[in-house]
């Protein structure tokens, strides 16, 4: 091919790497989709991305090397190509097989001189490309899992009421003809929630946005990411003072010890905190433990070494007791949450995470910056504190 040829060819890959770029960029807004509907990223997405990243090392290859013949072609592309001819092709043009084969293939055994090949740019440097990994090789993410066991709810408000029964004093009982009859009593109290922001910000050049396009998806998808950490961890654990949100655990029913039996293992134990929930008149719903007791708690086996839970061959979902299982990152280490989730508290969106970028801010203007701002704003009620317990792990527990 000619020069020009090679140029109208470059083009083309061009045009394909420009619409790889763009499949890319939805991909990457669809990991957060999948983050935000699913609490995962769907395997279709997973696919689809690792797809896109062996075209795009594809499509830099090819460009790599067609930017390279025309480069040669630009320096003197015969005198190149003399000088990186394979070992093959220099032995048989050598002059000394000549010689050989002129002689009827006889005489002595004559040694051909080749010289080293190397990556040096006399030798076969400039056929040498490096590998490029396609897009950014980001941290990984911490599995969100609170906010999916709680009612969802929306308010365009700032403050969250509701009316909870304080005391319910029942009288009811028989009564003779003629008696008086019992009085019974009821109390309310008003209870309220403000509704928090959660928010955080970072800076970047307009340049390297302008260049990198694939990197205003990444920083606007981390920055949400890192925004729900911290409601993760508002919701679990906060403990409402300033601008905190009131958690589930500071709200829970302490743990009572007093179910404790001999020989409890940490399976009787959460056993002992659904009946707890059960016995404040709520149904519980699910189980909150740290990745790590679950384990535990999974490798737990008879006194025939069989494992109770799920053999080691499949793969059973998380259950005990009949309740889904969650593992949190966020739990405190040794602790566990029992509750009847959908019904004793709710999650109410004020402001659903949002990114935002502005040239006005500070002097950002003069330098060419640009201020990447994501926040949320967003109230947890919990109605009914009684539905859930919290509480830790026996010293000197049996695991099994």
């Amino acid at each position: 091919m000619n020069e020009q040829e090679l140029t109208a060819l470059v083009d083309r890959i061009k045009a394909s790497m420009k619409d790889r770029d763009q499949k890319a960029l939805d991909a990457i807004a669809q990991v957060q989709t999948d983050i935000t509907a699913y609490k995962a990223v769907q395997e279709g997405t997973k696919t689809a991305i690792a797809e896109l990243n062996t075209k795009g090392q594809e499509l830099h290859n090819r460009l790599a090397s067609v930017e390279q013949l025309i480069a040669d072609l630009k320096a003197g592309g015969q005198k190149r190509e003399a000088a990186q001819k394979s070992t093959g092709e220099r032995f048989i043009e050598s002059q000394e097989l000549k010689d050989f084969a002129a002689a009827g293939g006889r005489g002595k055994s004559r040694a051909m001189q080749l010289k080293t090949i190397t990556s040096l740019g006399a030798s076969a440097g400039p056929g040498i490309f490096s590998d490029r990994l396609v897009g950014v090789v980001e941290e990984p993410l911490r599995p969100l899992t609170i906010r999916a066991l709680l009612d969802q709810g929306r308010t365009s408000s700032n403050l969250i009421e509701w009316v909870r029964e304080l005391v319910f004093t029942n009288a009811a009982d028989v009564v003779t003809e003629g008696g008086l009859k019992p009085e019974s009593n009821i109390t309310y109290e008003r209870q309220d929630v403000p509704v928090r922001t959660i928010a955080h910000w970072i800076r970047a050049t307009r340049q390297v946005l302008s260049d990198f396009p694939q990197l205003a998806s990444l920083i606007n998808g981390r920055l949400t990411y890192g925004l729900k950490i911290k409601e993760e961890d508002e919701l679990l654990l906060g403990d409402g003072t300033g601008e905190h949100i009131l958690g589930l655990i500071p709200q829970a029913t302490a743990y009572n010890a007093a179910l404790n039996r001999p020989g409890d293992t940490m399976i009787d134990i959460i056993r002992h905190a659904i009946l707890q929930v059960r016995l404040a008149f709520y149904p519980a719903s699910g189980v909150v433990l740290t990745p790590t007791d679950w384990h535990t708690i999974e490798l737990t086996k008879d006194s025939q070494n069989r494992y109770l839970l799920a053999a080691p061959s499949g793969r059973a979902p998380p259950m005990l007791w009949g309740l889904p299982v969650v593992e949190s990152d966020g739990m405190p280490n040794g602790d566990f949450l029992v509750g009847a989730f959908r019904m004793a508290a709710t999650v109410f969106d004020r402001e659903e995470s949002s990114v935002m970028v502005s040239t006005e801010d500070g002097d950002n203007f003069v330098r060419n910056l640009v201020t990447i701002l994501c926040e949320e704003r967003l109230a947890l009620a919990v109605s009914r504190p009684a539905a859930f317990v919290h509480g830790g792990w026996p010293i000197g527990l049996s695991t099994g």
